[in-house]
């Protein structure tokens, strides 16, 4: 895809008024991306709405430019994407721990998991930007979305493109607000016995999940069904028919229970493999990536900085190794802490050595990774808790592995140890899964690699000093679901408290490792068929896809291959038009066009939920016996009458 010519000495783009628009920006999309990942167990994307707000604001401003609305929302989304360590950090709480969130504990927690996500995302923008042909859906949207808005293009290409964006964006907001009334239906589900067990085929009706599809392509797509249908069609129905499966009981909480409490482990199993050997497949690229870094910083000290291509302008690989290291120091007092009592109190400085190391190798690990995902299937659809799984699990194997006999008591500080370590890798986790989409996006727009990337560091520093004090307030005015004292109304935290079930499992020695390895043999021969299909050039089933399928629920996976199909047919069609370039890219635009609409709506709906305390603000029914079908209707005729509208639009000749 084009690309932004790179900005001159005299174009605005890392400004005071774009630091301070998306510092705003983060007030707002921070605050409702913890409130609601926390009573909702739900996060929107906030990339695309803070481009879109920011070229609404600085469209006013005299001298605007793409790469300056960039900034805005490089800032706004790092510190969005960094409220997904609610994730872990209640999870203190939950144990007992905690019983609130010290400011500056908590600040200091964040803020370096995210910095160190900063800096290890700097060599991986060669390896897994410049240098890869993932598809990067959200950071391409995002780069759509700026392009169209600065006018980037020829006059009638630009006005059918901004026109294609807008239709399909009313078009994905209009079915939100309509399924938030429940007359339509947010999503669909059927649990019925399936051979011996049971199981549950379920889809939001999310069109959004259908432009990430049409954006990621159909190898990916493909990769995520075999996984969906292994979850749901053999694991789910073969772990439900282990317990018998009758009439007398709640089929549907069975289902449930089973994918939350058994299946999501084979699926971590699996993406712990794939991860792996995806890092093995990569590290060839990374390692030439900080070559590269080397000799750029080489030319900048012989005064010839100014001579290297835009692409090769990070921020200088010292600075970037120099915080890795300086980072740990901080680290290691905020983990002696941990060790002035219980059974880390013995083996103090052997046992923070060991952590230090295991940060250190975890942060390059998960961040190679995550950003290999956020690349493959976005940043919005990544299984970052999946990631988070991982983590606790290697220091709460470690630690079981040091202290290899405790009691009750001991055994909780463990635990509280093991996820406190787990949040900072979480930041790292976050912010890398975020970052290399942002920096898509800048390459796209012709941005300044070492600008953006300060503008993440920025990003994440607004994040921190804004997520503890909406953590506290939370804590305060609700609660955490199996936190002692806990009232009725607490909020359920869904993954801190499995994160944190997992840690009390390892090192209380009551973990289900059957099913981890049973998930790594599926990475494995995923990985194997993956490099039969490559080596064969049949194809390609990308084994991390696969874990996704797996792991996520299916209400969140079974439209992305839909979107993948239709996004296929769709270019196909596409190379026959009468410019099959322009054809392609307004269906990327239509495609981006339905992210934005629903991320847009987010935005709104978690400042509706927050004002009026009520999860369904704009219900006007309780339920709608019609809902579903209605919706099923409505929801593929808007989708097939928007593909329809943009083939017609793409077949009629550019004006000249």
């Amino acid at each position: 895809m084009a690309t932004v010519a790179a900005p001159t000495m005299g174009i605005r783009e890392l400004t005071l008024r774009g630091v301070i628009l998306g510092g705003l920006i983060t007030l707002l999309f921070t605050a409702a991306n913890v409130y609601l990942g926390l009573r909702l167990g739900l996060t929107f994307a906030t990339s695309i709405p803070a481009a879109v707000i920011s070229m609404a604001v600085l469209r006013y401003f005299q001298g605007a430019t793409i790469q300056e609305n960039n900034i805005v929302q490089t800032i706004a989304s790092a510190a969005g994407t960094l409220s997904a360590i609610i994730f872990v950090l209640p999870g203190l709480v939950m144990v007992g721990w905690w019983t609130g969130f010290p400011f500056w504990l908590s600040v200091a927690v964040i803020a370096i998991g995210g910095i160190l996500g900063v800096m290890y995302s700097v060599p991986l923008r060669r390896a897994l930007v410049t240098g890869s042909d993932l598809p990067y859906p959200e950071g391409v949207a995002a780069a759509e979305v700026l392009k169209v808005g600065a006018g980037v293009g020829g006059v009638e290409e630009n006005k059918r493109g901004l026109a294609a964006i807008l239709i399909s964006s009313l078009v994905a907001a209009g079915y939100a607000i309509l399924a938030q009334t429940r007359i339509l239906a947010a999503d669909a589900a059927k649990t019925f016995k399936f051979g011996a067990g049971a199981t549950t085929v379920s889809t939001s009706l999310s069109m959004a999940l259908i432009g990430v599809g049409h954006l990621v392509g159909l190898g990916v797509g493909i990769a995520m069904l075999v996984g969906m249908i292994l979850s749901w069609f053999v694991l789910v129905p073969w772990q439900t028919g282990l317990g018998g499966v009758t009439t007398a009981v709640d089929v549907e909480t069975i289902v449930g229970t089973v994918f939350r409490e058994k299946v999501r482990f084979i699926g971590a199993g699996t993406i712990g493999v794939a991860a792996i050997w995806t890092l093995l497949k990569i590290i060839g690229p990374i390692i030439k990536g900080i070559m590269s870094a080397i000799a750029a910083n080489r030319e900048r000290r012989a005064g010839r900085g100014e001579g290297l291509a835009l692409t090769e302008r990070d921020l200088p690989i010292t600075i970037v190794g120099g915080v890795i290291i300086a980072s740990m120091i901080p680290i290691w007092f905020l983990l002696a802490a941990f060790a002035q009592s219980g059974p880390i109190a013995d083996a103090a400085g052997s046992t923070l050595i060991v952590t230090i190391v295991y940060i250190l190798f975890a942060g390059v690990v998960i961040a190679a990774v995550c950003g290999y995902m956020a690349g493959l299937i976005g940043a919005s659809n990544s299984p970052i808790s999946g990631v988070g799984i991982l983590a606790v699990l290697g220091i709460s194997l470690i630690l079981a592995a040091l202290f290899p006999a405790v009691d009750a008591t001991a055994t909780q500080s463990l635990v509280a140890f093991a996820l406190f370590v787990t949040a900072i890798v979480f930041g790292v986790a976050t912010i890398s899964n975020d970052n290399l989409q942002d920096l898509k996006t800048g390459q796209l727009v012709g941005a300044t690699p070492w600008r953006q990337q300060f503008a993440l560091v920025l990003g994440v520093l607004f994040g921190a000093v804004v997520i503890p004090p909406i953590l506290t307030l939370l804590n305060d005015a609700f609660g955490f679901q199996g936190a002692p004292g806990a009232g009725e109304n607490a909020l359920a935290a869904p993954q801190a408290a499995l994160i944190s079930a997992i840690a009390q499992g390892v090192l209380g020695g009551n973990l289900d490792w059957n099913l981890i390895g049973l998930g790594a043999a599926i990475g494995i021969a995923a990985c194997a068929i993956d490099e039969i299909l490559r080596v064969t050039k049949r194809g390609m089933l990308p084994p991390l896809a696969v874990g996704m399928g797996i792991y996520l629920p299916m209400a969140l996976t079974l439209l992305i291959p839909v979107g993948a199909l239709i996004g296929h047919f769709y270019d196909r069609w596409a190379k026959t038009a009468p410019n099959p370039a322009f054809a392609e890219r307004l269906g990327v635009l239509m495609a981006t066009g339905l992210i934005v609409g629903e991320s847009l709506f987010g935005v709104a709906f978690a400042a509706i939920v927050g004002a009026t305390d009520n999860s369904a603000p704009l219900a006007l029914v309780d339920e709608f016996q019609w809902a579903v079908p209605l919706g099923l209707i409505v929801f593929t005729g808007s989708i097939l009458w928007l593909y329809a509208k943009t083939r017609s639009g793409a077949a009629k000749p550019l004006a000249a």
